[in-house]
């Protein structure tokens, strides 16, 4: 249960960046305040998972969830690079993720 909770955060960690860019710098309510709420529950999420998974592991999961979903939406959704290096990097973050999950004992 712990890895679905911190799956969750990371998706909600995704959804956070989202909403943040198009907040405008809090500018506009609607998006300010969905930043606010799936940041807070990214957290949230975060840190019960946190109960049982291993500090350094829970946190590298939800970054790289965060940082490479993040960009892989950023690409389909916003016309950001995908450049070929830029689509490595973001592999290896997931090659990260999935090799954290596979060597954690829980």
């Amino acid at each position: 249960m712990p890895w679905l909770w911190l799956s969750l955060a990371g998706v909600l960690e995704i959804g956070f960046a989202f909403f943040l860019k198009s907040s405008m710098g809090f500018s506009r309510w609607l998006p300010a305040v969905l930043t606010v709420v799936t940041g807070l529950s990214s957290v949230v999420l975060l840190s019960i998972s946190l109960r049982t998974l291993p500090v350094g592991t829970g946190y590298a999961v939800w970054t790289g969830i965060g940082a490479a979903g993040t960009a892989i939406m950023g690409i389909a959704l916003l016309g950001d690079s995908a450049a070929p290096m830029r689509l490595l990097c973001i592999a290896l973050i997931l090659g990260g993720v999935i090799g954290l999950k596979l060597v954690s004992g829980s």
